[in-house]
């Protein structure tokens, strides 16, 4: 089976250099799901190649014509440009925080190299939305983030029932996924307060609503504690989040 040339959009989660001109970019587009690539010259610095390695930088949405090979793990690309600039997720230290910690959520969780064209749109929008967002949005888009990514992925605790959200004692086990009123007998599950914002964050449809959430630093980084917890618990090898001690430190 010889390379077939695909038109697709990428989502840029790392980028290693190769060589003394090189970088190989491991993307996640919207045709062909998780992939790497080969790209040459991008490194050089020359009149020719001028600064193109700003393209593969995490988070960065390029629309591509690649080659691509099933029986390859290594692809090359043949053009590539911006999809979208960015009007500030780069230069902004903050949202480009938030936006590494996204990346590198999604880059910890994908194990199949299919393509979800929901998930894929799903990133984009939120990506696209970082960069217009507000302070209060900004700040609250990491736990907003983290709580739709696992309902898109399929391992979302779901939401409790009418009964349920009457409780003043509502708990979420993190290991079974189920929300109840009595402790379980492990130490995985979310408190009260904890548990109440997950579930506000689960109803909040687009990001713009975030800006009628009120989330103390205190609170938000309790709930990212808790999405790593669950994330690990629900997916193995997931291991811990590097972007993590950072965003909070940013978000504090």
């Amino acid at each position: 089976m010889g390379d077939i040339l695909h038109k697709t959009k990428g989502i840029v989660l790392k980028t290693a250099k190769y060589g003394e001109t090189s970088v190989i970019a491991t993307l996640y587009t919207d045709k062909l799901g998780l992939q790497s690539y080969l790209i040459n010259g991008v490194r050089s610095g020359g009149k020719r190649s001028g600064n193109k390695a700003v393209f593969f930088q995490p988070a960065a949405l390029l629309d591509m014509v690649v080659y691509h090979n099933e029986l390859k793990t290594l692809n090359r690309v043949r053009e590539f440009k911006f999809s979208r600039i960015y009007q500030q997720l780069f230069s902004d230290v903050i949202k480009n925080g938030v936006a590494l910690f996204m990346i590198e959520l999604l880059h910890k969780t994908l194990r199949q190299p299919e393509a979800n064209e929901d998930l894929f749109g799903f990133l984009e929008d939120s990506l696209l939305a970082l960069d217009e967002a507000d302070a209060t949005v900004t700040a609250n888009f990491p736990v907003f983030f983290a709580v739709h990514l696992c309902s898109i992925l399929g391992f979302s605790p779901g939401i409790p029932s009418a009964k349920l959200m009457e409780s003043p004692h509502l708990l979420l086990d993190l290991q079974s996924g189920e929300f109840r009123e009595t402790p379980p007998e492990h130490h995985y599950y979310a408190d009260t307060e904890a548990t109440l914002l997950i579930t506000e964050l689960q109803q909040a449809r687009l990001p713009v609503e975030l800006k009628s959430i009120r989330i103390s630093s205190q609170k938000r980084n309790r709930v990212l504690d808790l999405m790593e917890i669950y994330y690990s618990l629900h997916l193995p090898e997931f291991g811990r989040m590097r972007t993590l001690p950072v965003l909070r430190a940013i978000l504090s």
